[in-house]
């Protein structure tokens, strides 16, 4: 390793990771960033640079930019890598740069731009909250491909029309993007009233709701829904009683018929968004792999009670946002400027303290109470089989 590339690395962790006295002003470290970017003619050099450039600045808007960014955006504007290109497009925009606001939201309109540069454009104006990417999202939801992460864009800005467009589609979709229309009707109260109005007339299921995402909406809706969904269980109070309840249901003989293959797809539906088994799932919650699974006892406190015993990692942090967005998550980064938090929707969420006007920390963990009681008994015999088991099955054919 030269000496140019430890400083390359040191330079950008500045950003990375800033102190409070760094927070004040890091001006000098874009500048000094901006002078390497500017001395190196190695494409790879300028393309990692400007990814650890965007790391550190993501979350943030219209930071200040840097003496001598304007010339090599240009410069870097017209370079024969693509990549190049595009991460110069992002960081002028960042910058607060309208021509390349202008242009993001080109290529993002451009059907015939290749897919993943439209997906990172789109990341891109969200992440800046365009207003006018907004009103675009109705129409990129009739595009396949881009369908999901306009779903989810409703939720990073705030749109009057959200909630319509998203229930018009509702019944058409498969349930992966319903889930994803249901998570995003749940992070703001304009939207999550619609969302109890459709719970009411049918249009979606009380079935359909995850339970993660009722308690969301308890906290928004308060009793109003409540009286559509019922109770959002607080289990802690019946914990003995609720134990000896399951362990009566599975004695040995009913956990050597279950099926550990459609326990295995349970766990797929209920679980392996927060939790990683067998290298497989989200990283929310903590991986089950190597945990006490063959104890049944174990199995039931942590999926009776999840709360009873919640390492600091893993408690449930409840942010509001100045524009009225609801988040909750666990907190996977945190220094001066931003919160970094890992949500069941989006594996690495960026919220600046500036945008911060409320924020909580939940005793809670993340995974809800009563998630056994929502299946049949012979789901939860194959979620516990497939829990205890020593290597991964195939999932049912």
């Amino acid at each position: 390793m030269t000496y140019r590339t430890i400083f390359l690395i040191f330079a950008v962790l500045m950003l990375y990771t800033p102190t409070e006295a760094q927070a004040e002003d890091d001006s000098g470290a874009m500048e000094l960033l901006v002078q390497i970017l500017g001395q190196t003619e190695d494409a790879g050099v300028r393309a990692s640079l400007m990814r650890g450039m965007l790391t550190g600045l993501d979350g943030q808007r219209n930071v200040q930019q840097p003496e001598g960014w304007q010339a090599l955006a240009v410069k870097f504007g017209k370079s024969e890598n693509k990549e190049v290109r595009l991460l110069a497009l992002r960081l002028s925009q960042v910058f607060g740069d309208a021509e390349a606001t202008r242009r993001t939201l080109a290529l993002l309109k451009n059907p015939s731009e290749d897919i993943e540069l439209r997906r990172t454009a789109l990341h891109a104006l969200l992440g800046q909250q365009n207003p006018e990417v907004s009103q675009m999202l109705a129409t990129l939801i009739d595009e396949p491909k881009l369908r999901l992460e306009a779903i989810r864009g409703y939720a990073a800005v705030e749109n009057p029309n959200a909630a319509k467009v998203l229930l018009s589609h509702y019944a058409d979709w498969e349930p992966p993007l319903q889930r994803a229309v249901i998570e995003t009707l749940a992070t703001r109260k304009q939207y999550a009233q619609a969302l109890l109005v459709a719970m009411k007339n049918k249009t979606v299921s009380r079935d359909d709701v995850p339970a993660h995402v009722a308690r969301s909406l308890s906290l928004i809706l308060g009793d109003s829904f409540s009286q559509v969904y019922g109770d959002v269980q607080q289990l802690a109070e019946d914990r003995e009683m609720m134990m000896a309840k399951y362990k009566k249901m599975l004695t040995p003989a009913a956990i050597k018929k279950a099926d550990a293959s459609h326990g295995r797809a349970m766990f797929t539906k209920t679980c392996a968004a927060c939790h990683l088994l067998y290298g497989t799932g989200g990283k929310i919650g903590p991986d089950l792999t190597g945990s006490n699974r063959a104890n049944l006892d174990y199995i039931l406190l942590n999926s009776v009670d999840p709360s009873f015993d919640v390492p600091n990692a893993y408690k449930m942090e409840l942010i509001q946002t100045v524009d009225g967005r609801l988040v909750s998550g666990v907190i996977a980064e945190e220094d001066a400027k931003r919160l970094i938090l890992k949500t069941v929707e989006q594996p690495r969420l960026v919220i600046t303290k500036e945008d911060i006007e409320a924020r909580k920390t939940s005793p809670k963990s993340m995974m809800p109470d009563g998630q056994l009681d929502k299946m049949k008994p012979q789901q939860v015999m194959d979620l516990i089989k497939y829990l205890r088991t020593t290597k991964q099955v195939e999932l049912p054919q």
